[in-house]
C-alpha cells in the first residue's frame, strides 16, 4: 500500500510540475517576443525606472499567471535595472521561500554561431570577436513545492529541484 501511494502521488506531482513548466516556457517565449517587437528607443530615454518594452513583458507574464490561476506571489512592477537587465522578485501570497523571479534582458548578446543555451540570469554570451545578435532574454524562476518529496523521503533521502526555470530568447526586431 505505501508503495502504491508513492506512485500515485508521484504521478500527479510530476504531471503538475510538467504542466507548470510548459506554461512557464510558453509565457517566457511570449514575453520575449512581445518585448523584442517593441522599439529599443525606450531603453535610452530616462522614463520611469522601467521602459515600456520591459513593462510589456512584465505585464504579459503577470496577466498570463493570473489568467491561468498560477500564484504570482504578490509580484509588483518594481525593479532596479542593471545595465539593460531588469529583475522582478516576489515571495508573498503563500509561495514557497524562493517565490518567483523574472529577469528581462533587452540587450542580450549571443554569437551567430556556437551559441549555447541561455542561463536563468540571462547573462549575455561572449561573441569572441564574431558577429553577435542582439536579442531579448526572458527568464522565469518559479518556486515549486513538491508533494512527492515528502512521501519519497519516507523511503529514502530524495532531493528535488526547488524551482522550475524557463528561459526564452527572441531577436530584437528594431
Amino acid at each position: 500500500m505505501p508503495l502504491l501511494v508513492l506512485f500515485v502521488i508521484g504521478i500527479f506531482d510530476f504531471s503538475n510540475a510538467f504542466t507548470l513548466k510548459q506554461k512557464l516556457t510558453n509565457i517566457a517565449r511570449d514575453a520575449a517576443r512581445i518585448a523584442a517587437a517593441d522599439p529599443a528607443s525606450d531603453l535610452s530615454q530616462p522614463v520611469n525606472p522601467i521602459p515600456v518594452s520591459v513593462a510589456d513583458a512584465y505585464q504579459a507574464i503577470d496577466n498570463y499567471l493570473n489568467a491561468n490561476n498560477i500564484n504570482d506571489c504578490g509580484l509588483t512592477a518594481n525593479s532596479t535595472p542593471s545595465g539593460l537587465t531588469w529583475v522582478f522578485t516576489a515571495n508573498g501570497n503563500g509561495c514557497p521561500t524562493a517565490g518567483i523571479t523574472i529577469t528581462v534582458n533587452r540587450g542580450y548578446y549571443f554569437p551567430v554561431t556556437g551559441a549555447t543555451l541561455p542561463t536563468v540570469s540571462c547573462t549575455s554570451q561572449n561573441p569572441n570577436g564574431n558577429l553577435a545578435v542582439v536579442g531579448t532574454c526572458v527568464s522565469i524562476q518559479y518556486a515549486y513545492r513538491w508533494q512527492f518529496g515528502r512521501i519519497a523521503s519516507l523511503f529514502q533521502n530524495t532531493t528535488l529541484p526547488t524551482t522550475l526555470n524557463s528561459v526564452a530568447v527572441a531577436m530584437n526586431e528594431n
